[in-house]
């Protein structure tokens, strides 16, 4: 592992955290609520009930709020990161217009300067290089 990692992915692992708390503090609430309606009906409580219970009003809060929020969020932020189709259209267009422009006023020198530019930002193709950042020591 690089050094760096957990610095690098603080956000991911915060939220892993959260998300891990949250469920063990879900869990450990369900079962004391399960418990006191377990004894307000005279019955012993029942790990294999609770289970079940529980595993269900988890996957029903996870179908709501993983799969329609966190999905759409994350889900589009990434594939506009890695630049799926729809998400570098525009990109690729407004690039080529700049480098065509750019051709014409600096004639043979053009590529030169494109290539440094694509190199500072870390462009390969018409597309930002992933994983990278020019305070990683590369500018």
């Amino acid at each position: 592992m690089k050094p760096g990692f957990f610095k690098k992915y603080a956000y991911a692992w915060i939220t892993v955290a959260f998300f891990l708390g949250s469920l063990l503090l879900h869990w450990l609430f369900g079962w004391y609520a399960f418990v006191d309606e377990a004894a307000q009906h005279g019955e012993a409580p029942e790990v294999s009930g609770y289970l079940v219970e529980m595993g269900r009003d988890t996957f029903e809060n996870w179908q709501s709020e993983f799969l329609q929020l966190l999905w759409q969020v994350v889900g589009l932020a990434y594939f506009l990161y890695v630049g799926s189709p729809s998400s570098k259209e525009n990109d690729d267009r407004m690039e080529a217009k700049i480098d065509r422009l750019l051709e014409l006023q600096l004639g043979d020198r053009a590529w030169i300067e494109i290539s440094d530019i694509d190199e500072r930002f870390l462009r390969t193709h018409g597309h930002a290089a992933p994983w990278g950042h020019p305070s990683e020591g590369r500018e």
